[in-house]
């Protein structure tokens, strides 16, 4: 497959009309991974609707606190200083992404980072929609090691020339992006998009655990882990289309919500609620504003039937939750 769609890639062909009419490619470094870490340096490559560069964009922010990593970013407090804060370089930044697809690699990482600055600001970046790199890399097939950007670039033949500096890492992602683009039109391939939701509630709260290594990326990785209080009630079974949660009933989230994702789980459980990390076929509900987004939750909740609710639903039924039955 992956030699037919590198083939049909470097041949003319007919541009696929659903694909977006521009791309922002990004990468952000940060003081860490948690949630109450900050961005330290931003940098966008802007791309029309074949993955050509438009122009580029990139500043130091100060994040008001200690840089992190500075063996890993090359950042030192001394150097970030006398950089602006993130209000203020919020409306420029916002201008680089207006109006398209924001491109990352772990684009749910650099979304999430970006999405709480803006919170912060008390303001709201235009993004809409946004693709992970690694995600279409998977879409492709293509025969690599591992799913790290220099993995990425060296099969594409692109140079990296100051790992985990943004405006590096960035062209590095757009010159990649753009023959994965050309072979996923070529292919007919369907873009993994997903939908972006500005936070519209956040909290920033201490860290909570260990966070995972810097360099690692994974997925959620940024995210601290979280103990919480053991859920007093029995599982009563799964929550029924029309009728009220009760307690007890075990909740699942999934992908970007509106209301920061610790603050629903908190409310989930102040309501008696169970919240799982994981899908299983004893999950009652499964909360996503997304459900074709191809996650293992959604993938599993669909294999197992369980039924989905999206966030503006889950907050109604977070109003008249059924108490636990007397035992």
């Amino acid at each position: 497959m992956l030699e037919d769609l590198t083939a049909a890639a470097a041949s003319p062909t007919a541009w696929p009309a659903a694909y977006p009419q521009g791309y922002a490619v990004v990468d952000v470094e940060t003081t860490g991974l948690a949630r109450d870490d900050r961005i330290i340096s931003a940098a966008v490559y802007r791309l029309d609707a074949r993955g050509e560069v438009e122009d580029h964009w990139y500043t130091v922010v100060n994040p008001e606190r200690d840089p992190g990593p500075v063996w890993i970013h090359g950042l030192t407090s001394e150097m970030l200083e006398g950089a602006p804060l993130f209000q203020d370089i919020a409306a420029e930044f916002a201008a680089r992404l207006e109006g398209r697809v924001l491109v990352a690699h772990n684009a749910v990482f650099d979304w999430q980072m970006i999405a709480r600055e803006y919170a912060r600001a008390r303001s709201e970046a235009p993004v809409r929609q946004r693709l992970c790199t690694i995600a279409l890399s998977k879409e492709l097939r293509l025969p690599l090691p591992n799913h790290k950007l220099e993995s990425l670039a060296a099969h594409f033949g692109v140079v990296q020339r100051r790992a985990h500096h943004a405006l590096d890492d960035a062209r590095v992602l757009a010159e990649a992006f753009r023959p994965s683009l050309r072979a996923a039109a070529a292919g007919g391939v369907r873009l993994p998009l997903h939908e972006c939701r500005p936070l519209t509630e956040w909290s920033d709260r201490p860290r909570i655990g260990q966070q995972a290594s810097y360099g690692g990326r994974a997925p959620s990785s940024w995210r601290p882990s979280r103990k919480r209080p053991a859920c007093p009630y029995p599982n009563p079974g799964r929550y029924e289309p029309g009728k009220r949660l009760k307690q007890g009933m075990r909740v699942a989230f999934s992908g970007d919500t509106s209301t920061e994702r610790d603050l629903l789980e908190d409310r989930a459980t102040e309501a008696g609620l169970h919240v799982a990390t994981s899908l299983s076929r004893l999950t009652s509900l499964l909360v996503t504003n997304d459900p074709d987004s191809g996650t293992s939750k959604t993938v599993k909740a669909r294999q197992y039937g369980t039924p989905v609710v999206d966030e503006a639903a889950f907050g109604q039924l977070l109003a008249d939750v059924e108490p636990a039955s007397e035992t």
